[in-house]
This record gives structure tokens, sequence and C-alpha cells, in this order.
């Protein structure tokens, strides 16, 4: 099918340099998207997996356990998309209050991703609209402290923004003029409310697109365009617990993400981009079936393990427990978290380590963290690199 570019480029001035930016058509495509026989069964597949992620979780016997991770490993891998170094390990021991080994910075940018994330879940929870105003709110908090705090946290832009490049005038992309950012957001907001707009999956992966052309802040598109992927799912029931994000998948497929992108705005060529987020869906919802499945059956073993230390076992269950929420911590957050004293949390914590089932990670002798190391090898699959 043939569209052409999906929008118009306005001449505008901007640092001294005259540049043509775009303004993208509202959704949704003109004509509209081509849903033949096999995208027809990606979206099928994609919605099954869905289906499956959703049931698994309305299974667990504590789905906050999973929930607590997965945003926390969303965060790491949506920012080191932005070029932070940050691991899961070093957001836990910042959460901590412990020192983590990268730059302050990156740590940060990180923690303000978890808060944006939990502001906008917590938002729509009390039934508040999936709305600009909300997207707002999000990007406030995602760059409340650290990086980025100069760049009008939670106001859309009031100065040109480019991609790529050292300035507009040799940028790879240079989205709309200032003066357009709030009509082509509100035409997106206006979409996502449409009677007529398409089904929850087809409706986040135009309005991603949509969001990252118009690029509406002075910093952190990247991550509240994905952000707005899981609030979409989310509003419109297709998970009750929001698990499902695809930062990873963006990741390791990093270029043809990017290519995709431009072929829609250059060509109109939606339905490519289309069956790439699908797939995404249908990859990623399987891979955190996976992964909930693998996790438990790793608590279950290790919990038997546990069973075998006698008369310690009871204690050593209460900070096994802890640490299933939560898989890095100190033994004082441990004895504060399970009411045990700090010296029979130690003994607990000495007794697993015999068991193999958590490692000191500081090499300190005071002021010690023990991790919960096959949990965290399990949630950081795939993240490095």
């Amino acid at each position: 099918m043939q569209r052409g570019p999906t929008g118009q480029y306005r001449t505008t001035s901007t640092l001294g340099e005259t540049v043509r930016a775009f303004v993208p058509h509202p959704l949704p495509p003109e004509p509209p998207l081509a849903m033949e026989a096999a995208r027809q069964a990606l979206l099928e597949r994609a919605w099954l997996a869905c289906g499956r992620l959703d049931a698994i979780t309305a299974l667990l016997p504590d789905p906050d356990l999973f929930l607590y991770a997965y945003v926390r490993r969303e965060a790491v891998l949506s920012s080191q998309i932005e070029g932070t170094q940050s691991s899961l390990s070093d957001l836990l021991l910042f959460e901590l209050d412990a020192a983590p080994g990268v730059p302050f910075d990156d740590v940060i940018e990180v923690s303000n991703y978890v808060a944006a994330l939990e502001h906008g879940l917590a938002r729509l929870r009390e039934g508040f609209p999936l709305c600009n105003r909300l997207l707002r709110e999000v990007h406030a908090k995602l760059l409340a402290h650290g990086r980025g705090a100069d760049k009008q946290p939670g106001e859309f832009r009031h100065s040109q923004n480019w991609i790529g490049g050292t300035r507009p005038g040799n940028a790879a992309f240079v989205p709309p003029p200032p003066a357009e950012v709030e009509p082509c957001m509100a035409a997106l907001e206006r979409f996502l409310h449409a009677p007529d707009a398409p089904g929850a999956l087809v409706k986040a992966a135009l309005a991603h697109v949509q969001f990252e052309t118009i690029h509406p802040f002075l910093d952190g598109n990247g991550r509240v365009g994905r952000l707005l992927i899981a609030l979409i799912l989310h509003h419109d029931g297709v998970l009750r617990q929001p698990l499902l994000y695809l930062s990873l998948y963006f990741k390791q497929h990093r270029a043809e993400y990017y290519r995709l992108l431009d072929a829609v705005r250059q060509t109109g060529d939606w339905e490519a981009w289309l069956d790439f987020f699908l797939e995404g869906v249908h990859q990623t919802a399987r891979g955190a079936v996976d992964t909930a499945h693998r996790l438990l059956a790793l608590f279950e073993r290790d919990a038997d393990r546990i069973q075998t230390l006698g008369r310690a076992a009871a204690n050593a269950l209460r900070v096994f427990d802890t640490l299933r929420r939560q898989p890095l911590a100190s033994i004082d957050a441990l004895a504060q978290r399970t009411g045990l004293s700090f010296a029979t949390a130690a003994r607990a914590i000495d007794a697993l380590q015999r068991l193999g089932i958590v490692q000191e990670i500081t090499g300190k002798k005071r002021e010690r963290v023990f991790a919960y190391r096959a949990y965290m090898d399990i949630l950081n699959e795939g993240g490095q690199g």
C-alpha cells in the first residue's frame, strides 16, 4: 500500500538556521491499516500471549512481588537505551541508601523512571483519564532530580528540539516546531479516546510512533514514549497487572526500531511497524510468563532446601520471604522487615549463604549487602550489552 509521508514539512528558524520540521498528520492512518490474514494472525497471537500473561498473574500467590521486580527491571532497560550504565543491582543498592557502582546521576535517572511509572499507574487506578495532563505529570516525575531537571519537567517544550546530529541543521530528524506541539498532542489525546479507535494493541503501536514523532518534551521523550505503551495497555484493560514492557525488545532490535519509525514518517509504512510491534508484544509476553514460571520454581526449590535446616528453618524462611520481595538487602533492612533481631537475622543469612541461596556483594565486613543471586540473574537476562 502506498501512502507517502505521514505528515508535512514546515520551514522554521532555530539557532540561526532554517530547517524543515516534520508535523505528523493526526491518527488514525489514511487509508486505514491493511489487516490482511498474516497481520491478523500476528495480532491474534499477540492478544493470546497477553491473555496468558494476564492469567498467570491472576494465579500468582503474590502478584505485587513480580510487579516490584518487573517495574525496576523495565526502569533499568529503558534508561540503558538512553545511555545510562546503571544496573538492577545499582538501583536496589540506591534504594537501600547504599552506594551504587555507577555515577550518581545514572541511578537517579533510573529511580526517577520507577517513580514516573508508579505515579502513572496509580493515577489510572484512581480513575484519572489517560490524557496529556497525565503524561506531563509522568514527565515531571521522570525529570524531577538529576540530569534533565533543568529541561522543563512537566511541560511541553517551547523551543525546537532535534534527533541525531549536533544541531538542527545536521539532525537526522527535526520534530514539529514548538507552536505545533500542543495541537499535535491534543489530536493524539483525541485518538486515544475515539469511539472508533482500534483495539488496545494496535492503538498502543500507533500512539507510540506518533508520540516519538511529536517529541513533545525537551528531554525524556524516549522514556515517556515507552511508558505510554504500558499506560495504554493497563488503561484499556489488556493486563490487570502492568507486566508487559517492550524496552528489552526495542533495545535488542534498536537499529530496526529506528528504521521502522523513519519508514512510517517517510513512506507511511505503518504495517511494517505494526508487524514489528506485535512480534515484540508476543515475544515479551511469552518471556514474562516464562520468567514467572521460572521464579516460582526457583522459590519453591529454595524453600524446600531451607526446610532441611531444622530448627533454624523458620527464621531463615522469614528472611527468605523478604528476599523474594526485594532480592537485595542488608541485615539491618532484613531485621526491620521481618521483625527479627539483628543477631537472629544475621544467623538466618549465614544459613542461607551456606546453602548458596544468598551472596554478599560488597566485600565489606560492616554494612554488608546480600543478594538473592539466582533471582537477580533471571531478572537481568538480556539486560546487559
